[in-house]
């Protein structure tokens, strides 16, 4: 099998049945996200405690590709820390927009690293970021977040 089929597999696989779909009962970090350009309409929801991300979850609506992202994201959070969100934002932010990632930074997003496809399509890119955007904004201020 091919890695851009398995990575295909993968985005296919959380959009048909995404992981955490659903609300996080208070108290929790949220923020909304929108994304005009598509539709995608995203609500992250964070529960944190001593520093660390117990739970994450998603509600909303989108295409495959935002879907998949908050599925996959919402999954990778638990259990890290606040700066390690904000690391792993940086290098999502990165792997989405940058050159091409290396190996051994693929390697360590684990399923993560099936959104590096995104970069060959740039409209997409916000789609796939528009998750990240929002769980960044829902541990700083909770305000909204929109790719325009």
């Amino acid at each position: 099998m091919d890695l851009n089929d398995l990575y295909r597999d993968v985005i296919v696989d959380h959009n048909r049945s995404p992981r955490n779909f659903r609300q996080i009962e208070p108290p929790r970090r949220e923020a909304d996200g929108f994304n005009p350009l598509c539709g995608d309409k995203l609500h992250v929801y964070l529960r944190i405690s001593d520093d660390r991300i117990e739970d994450a979850a998603f509600e909303g609506s989108g295409c495959a590709i935002s879907v998949a992202s908050a599925s996959m994201m919402t999954e990778f959070l638990k259990g890290k820390t606040e700066a390690e969100a904000l690391d792993l934002f940086e290098r999502m932010h990165e792997l989405l927009t940058g050159e091409e990632a290396d190996l051994d930074e693929l390697a360590s997003l684990g399923k993560l690293a099936a959104l590096s496809g995104v970069r060959q399509y740039p409209t997409r890119v916000k789609c796939a970021s528009l998750c990240w955007h929002t769980m960044k904004s829902a541990l700083a201020s909770g305000d909204a977040v929109s790719t325009e």
